[in-house]
């Protein structure tokens, strides 16, 4: 497949990077079978949109507090500032509803 200098092409998704407490490892006496560990109750959690550009490997994130579709708008601006000039912008996306929504649509 040879890639079309006309067309920039971008592959993006979704992902939250999540953290609920740590692991431990203790010494527990034999006589206790089923020992219980309280964590802090910590839930720390991080969202990143990304895109990624496969003919130079270029990679564009923008971090979000909730994935909708003003969260992705802003993403979609970002990216548009930073395309190709003199292309047509392709961006393979997945079927998550902000995707589609109506107030992102092209006019």
């Amino acid at each position: 497949m040879t890639a079309n200098p006309k067309i920039d092409l971008w592959f993006g998704d979704e992902c939250h990077f999540q953290q609920h407490g740590t692991r431990c490892r203790m010494w527990i006496p034999p006589e206790t079978t089923d020992p219980v560990l309280l964590h802090a109750p910590t839930r720390k959690s991080m969202g990143i949109i990304g895109a990624v550009r496969p003919s130079d490997g270029q990679l564009m994130t923008c971090q979000a507090e909730k994935f909708n579709r003003l969260s992705f708008g802003d993403f979609v601006k970002q990216l548009y500032i930073n395309r190709r000039r003199n292309c047509k912008m392709v961006i393979v996306l997945d079927n998550a509803s902000w995707h589609h929504a109506v107030k992102i649509k092209p006019n």
